[in-house]
């Protein structure tokens, strides 16, 4: 827990930082230019304050502060129009946040507890985990609507889209079971609403079934079993008339392939871009465990940090980046070295992470003191932290938004 000179230290830091900015009101410095029209924000849930905080991260300020249901909890991009999505655990609906005008724009319901959102490829539909209905539903954003719900484990905890659109996996928080759901494909030439998906398979034993990976092709999902040590690796079912499937008539249902044992509560899986590996958030262990999505197998587990929380990694494939909750910083491993590359120090309690649009920045969410800590990604002197800027009261999520060109 912080104590009252951490406190104390990091007040005095966001209201330096805030000011300075607040002062120049110019864009940052010493970083890549960006062309005219060009924008990006980051947005903030606060489940403390049922806010969604907005940051400017071109001129590296506040944007504003919007106000969104009770306890926000998950956000969402859409990967087609400038649309963010907010769930709202305590209120049962869905927030729309028009990302040019940065306001809330149409409010959805949904059911008891939503905690989790995913876009489909196309951005026309939407998934959310509501944890106390055992369900998830399935959402219309062109008529920003639910327009089918369906049946899961006991309280969901999350749900992904497989990127050719066909899967949505859900792992089922207390059923120790995941879910994975046919998904009918979005057709723009019907007046009319389609069946959105249907159970296709359930598979057991992986206790506190938490976080999910999928892999760029589809053809695998990796699920966190957070109460034990190991990662459930499913292979998803293949496309009826694909390559693949008619190379191997098996691959046309999902089966289960390996439970693999990493450390203690596993609670988050961080993916390189190109899908070759996944690394492991022990939390429980203070570690790291990298998986071979190639050959199913663990190629090692190291120490990170106190608690890491959440793990990303960059586009080059190169360097994983860890949010160490318990130590109050951002753990550093080099990929391609196999080692321990440093830390960089944020505000208290860090947990999500996002990148900015050039990787320039990397911002974490510190829940203990209410703000984001930006890590400038490269310097003369390695990584470090540029700045800290005020969210709201126990910010949980991040994500990322960039508009070229003017609206």
């Amino acid at each position: 827990m912080p104590t009252p000179y951490h406190r104390l230290f990091f007040r005095r830091a966001v209201t330096a930082a805030t000011l300075l900015i607040s002062i120049s009101g110019c864009r940052r410095s010493s970083f890549p230019d960006v062309p005219d029209g060009y924008r990006e924000f980051a947005y903030i849930s606060n489940g403390g304050s049922n806010t969604v905080t907005v940051l400017d991260l071109v001129y590296l300020r506040q944007d504003r502060t919007l106000q969104v249901g009770a306890n926000p909890t998950a956000l969402a991009v859409n990967p087609v129009r400038n649309e963010v999505y907010v769930a709202n655990s305590q209120s049962g609906t869905v927030s729309v946040i028009d990302a040019n005008a940065n306001r809330v724009v149409a409010t959805i319901p949904v059911h008891h507890q939503p905690n989790s959102i995913t876009v489909d490829p196309s951005g026309h539909r939407a998934y959310v985990i509501n944890s106390a209905s055992n369900s998830v539903s399935t959402l219309d954003l062109d008529r920003r609507r639910e327009i089918a719900a369906a049946g899961t484990g006991e309280q969901p905890e999350l749900a992904r889209i497989s990127p050719d659109g066909r899967s949505l996996v859900v792992s089922n928080h207390g059923s120790g079971s995941v879910s994975v759901f046919d998904v009918t494909p979005y057709n723009t030439a019907s007046t009319k609403a389609e069946p959105a998906i249907r159970l296709r398979s359930t598979f057991s034993g992986c206790p506190g079934s938490a976080n999910i990976a999928i892999l760029p092709d589809s053809a695998k999902a990796f699920v966190a079993c957070s109460a034990g040590h190991q990662i459930m690796a499913l292979s998803l079912a293949a496309a009826p008339g694909s390559w693949a499937a008619k190379q191997n008539p098996a691959l046309l249902t999902d089966h289960l392939l390996v439970f693999l044992d990493v450390g203690k509560s596993p609670v988050h899986l961080a993916m390189k871009p190109d899908g070759g590996e996944i690394f492991v958030s022990n939390f429980g262990s203070d570690s790291i465990s990298e998986i071979s999505t190639w050959t199913n197998e663990v190629g090692g587990t190291y120490t990170i940090g106190s608690g890491p929380r959440y793990g990303i990694v960059s586009h080059d494939n190169s360097m994983l980046w860890v949010s160490n909750s318990g130590a109050d910083s951002i753990g550093l491993y080099s990929i391609d070295d196999g080692k321990l590359a440093g830390s960089v120090r944020t505000g208290s309690g860090p947990d999500a992470l996002a990148f900015s649009a050039d990787e320039h920045l990397l911002l974490a969410a510190d829940t203990h003191s209410g703000d984001i800590a930006v890590v400038r990604t490269q310097g003369k002197q390695g990584p470090a932290l540029f700045t800290i800027l005020p969210a709201g009261g126990s910010p949980n999520a991040i994500v990322v938004k960039a508009i070229r060109g003017k609206s």
